[in-house]
């Protein structure tokens, strides 16, 4: 009975893992297929639009140093609660007060509120189910992933049957079945205020940390690599001859690789826990990814979206677990894991934006291909530089 117990409220957790995980991109990426109607209804210039999908991100890397904070001042699982109201209050806001004002203001603070909630609930896996961190960051990562693609395929399905502000603004009800079931998710025995914990820890900071220096550029550079194939690969495709519908379906295809990959690749890190073997294993799909792009046919960009797919799917769960990995406590894995997402989310936010300008200087797409094998260059560096303890 006991051991069923157990199991149901594993369950719980994982079921409400996912939902929390879920509602941390679809605010941004319901956005994307929006930008154009939205433009022409506020009759907004392409960079007021831009600042839409620009913001949040960028607040994803400021702000996660406040998760230290809010764990500490309130606890993980009150702030989480608190977090996904707020993300979900501003989210159906856009639906009843739809000018760019009310946008850009819940563009800020649903990206304050993601970039809370992310290294709160990596450091609640790292306290609570400390032999199972690799499994659950794959339930995270998969969630994100998950609601990303959900969001960017259906939002324009909303959008035939309503207007632009009600298709953004009906992924709210996602907050709200997330809160729900994340407070009354039945929480493990073990779960106490880590109170001797956090004076131990108080006075170390991992920004002084060259292992967590690296870890957030790493962190940086696949997060760049996403971000900047989320936004160019479609362009990348129609560059090659592709059509627009076509391009779509690439893009389709990468994300739905992806989402496979953030959900099944941690499940064999246990059975193969060498973290450097996997990074190098995933880099070599993304590397051969995207020399398909430079030199391949039109139709071998379908062969390299599903190899970047492989990249993209494994680097962000490793990326995820790096902080898990190196530190002893919840509290010190909240810091580390802010640290990483502060720095490497900022670094992101800039790239597709400089990989744009850098297009509009050349006219192809070359300088940008060469750009990502560069990161994907640095991530092998920083990999090296991981797996020589010290």
């Amino acid at each position: 009975m006991a051991e069923k117990q157990k199991n149901a409220a594993m369950g719980g957790m994982v079921l409400a893992i996912l939902f929390v995980a879920l509602n941390l991109r679809p605010a941004i990426s319901s956005i994307g297929p929006m930008l154009e109607p939205i433009r022409a209804d506020l009759n907004l210039s392409n960079s007021e639009v831009s600042l839409l999908t620009a913001v949040p991100v960028f607040c994803m890397g400021l702000f996660a140093p406040l998760a230290v904070l809010f764990g500490r001042k309130f606890g993980l699982k009150r702030s989480i609660a608190v977090l996904l109201l707020a993300i979900g209050v501003f989210t159906l806001a856009r639906g009843f007060m739809p000018t760019y004002p009310v946008l850009l203001a819940s563009a800020f603070f649903i990206g304050l509120s993601i970039a809370i909630i992310s290294p709160l609930l990596s450091a609640m896996i790292k306290r609570d189910f400390p032999m199972r961190t690799a499994a659950l960051i794959g339930v995270f990562s998969f969630g994100m992933g998950l609601g990303a693609t959900l969001s960017a395929g259906l939002t324009g399905v909303f959008y035939s049957v309503a207007d632009w502000p009600l298709a953004i603004a009906s992924w709210s009800l996602l907050s709200i079945a997330a809160v729900v079931i994340w407070l009354r998710v039945e929480q493990p025995a073990e779960e106490k205020p880590e109170r001797s914990g956090l004076e131990e820890i108080a006075g170390i900071s991992p920004w002084k940390n060259k292992r967590a220096w690296y870890m957030l550029l790493f962190f940086g550079c696949q997060s760049a690599l996403f971000f900047s194939m989320l936004t160019w690969l479609a362009p990348i495709a129609i560059e090659k001859g592709m059509s627009v519908l076509a391009a779509g379906g690439v893009l389709t295809l990468m994300s739905a690789v992806q989402i496979a990959g953030n959900i099944s690749i941690p499940l064999f890190f246990n059975k193969f826990p060498n973290r450097l073997g996997w990074i190098l294993a995933v880099l070599s799909f993304g590397t051969v990814g995207i020399l398909l792009l430079m030199f391949g046919s039109v139709t071998a960009v379908w062969a390299a979206a599903a190899f970047i797919g492989v990249a993209l799917g494994g680097l962000f769960p490793i990326a995820l677990l790096m902080p898990l990995d190196e530190t002893a406590s919840a509290d010190e894995a909240n810091s580390w894991t802010a640290m990483t997402q502060s720095g490497g989310y900022i670094i992101s936010a800039f790239m597709p934006l400089t990989i744009g300008i850098v297009y509009d200087q050349t006219g192809n797409h070359s300088i940008t291909l060469t750009m990502l094998l560069i990161f994907i260059f640095l991530m092998v560096i920083f990999a090296v530089l991981l797996n020589k303890k010290e």
